[in-house]
């Protein structure tokens, strides 16, 4: 009413009581569907609860290879497309390009329930596609075929994910379709999009191997615009002078720390030289002009990596190609581009000041 001071009234619920409240109707809800399931008898894990999973959504053109599906939407239309999945249902569909990756994450989970059967803390793969729900027959058929472990499924119809990964508390978000990476970027979630490589490549079955560019991908782009906007002395001055601040972290920073978190479970039970999990940081500055303040900020957060690999400006795709990860980040997209030629599965972070001279150019 006009005159009255605004303030919290006493008797009104405060935020912070609805959102326990809501924390607390969450716990019952899983409880009651525990309590069902329990009743049933099944050989397959279920899935964890999100506060607990590191939840990987992964869009169906990035699962699976789509490129013949999505041609015919964007010459036919969607109503041509919806027909042509429903007549294909029972047809597999090939491996996409974080289809590998996906095996990667579920071999981590299978040695986690090894040593951890009733621990939750494990990844959790949920199918996050625009699709329609009529399509998801050839997807979940696909999906059995291959014996992959994608119990949730988020189908959109036509309707953008992004207010979903929210929802399901998403720790890293992997699309073919950029905008809605972007979209996820802007909404504070760790995105990329993924390309498929232009060579066959064989993948570890046994190690999740996950490789990172270092500025505007683990850290913010803070360095990376000292070099585009003032020259690489002016950045080598910059990362000497300020050797002992950390850098602020960037969008993938908390991905790296979740994957930390799960190495710590596999060297708890003396597991550390069968760890099924390696990081690597593949970064373009030089070791001795730059180096020190990567390595120190990853001191600072309480982060390791496996091997850091400074490469002085050299080209990043040899390299990869011996490391051969299930994944490469990165926030350029010439690097990007020159990972896929010689076979590394590469995804785009879209990030920084990078993505300013990407477009202009």
């Amino acid at each position: 009413a006009p005159g009255t001071m605004s303030g919290s009234d006493p008797e009104q619920p405060q935020p912070g009581d609805i959102a326990e409240a809501q924390l607390q109707d969450a716990e019952k809800d899983w409880a009651a569907a525990k309590a069902f399931y329990d009743n049933l008898v099944s050989k397959r894990p279920r899935p964890p609860k999100p506060q607990h999973a590191i939840t990987v959504a992964v869009s169906s053109r990035a699962l699976f290879d789509l490129v013949e599906e999505r041609r015919i939407y964007e010459e036919h239309g969607v109503e041509k497309y919806v027909e042509y999945q429903q007549l294909n249902e029972n047809v597999t569909l090939k491996p996409g390009p974080a289809f590998y990756f996906v095996k990667a994450l579920e071999h981590v989970n299978a040695r986690l329930l090894e040593l951890y059967p009733d621990d939750e803390e494990r990844f959790d793969i949920v199918l996050m596609t625009n699709n329609h729900a009529q399509v998801g027959v050839r997807l979940i058929n696909s999906i059995n075929h291959y014996g992959l472990t994608i119990e949730r499924f988020c189908m959109t119809g036509g309707k953008s994910p992004i207010g979903y990964l929210t929802a399901y508390l998403t720790n890293l978000y992997l699309s073919a379709d950029s905008e809605k990476v972007q979209e996820a970027i802007e909404a504070g979630i760790a995105s990329a999009t993924m390309f498929t490589a232009n060579k066959d490549v064989p993948y570890s079955d046994t190690q999740l191997r996950v490789a990172f560019d270092g500025d505007a991908v683990l850290f913010s782009d803070e360095s990376e615009q000292i070099v585009k906007e003032q020259g690489l002395d002016r950045f080598f001055e910059h990362e000497q002078l300020n050797e002992n601040k950390p850098l602020a972290q960037g969008p993938l920073k908390g991905f790296l720390e979740d994957l930390g978190k799960l190495q710590k479970k596999f060297y708890a039970k003396n597991e550390r030289l069968n760890c099924p999990i390696r990081t690597f940081l593949v970064t373009a500055r030089s070791a001795a002009s730059s180096g020190a303040r990567v390595l120190k900020t990853l001191r600072s957060w309480g982060l390791e990596i496996d091997e850091a690999l400074f490469l002085a400006g050299a080209p990043k795709g040899p390299i990869l190609v011996k490391i051969r990860p299930h994944i490469f980040f990165d926030d350029q997209m010439f690097h990007v581009e020159g990972a896929q030629k010689l076979g590394t599965i590469a995804a785009h972070v879209p990030y920084g000041v990078a993505q300013k001279y990407h477009k202009s150019a």
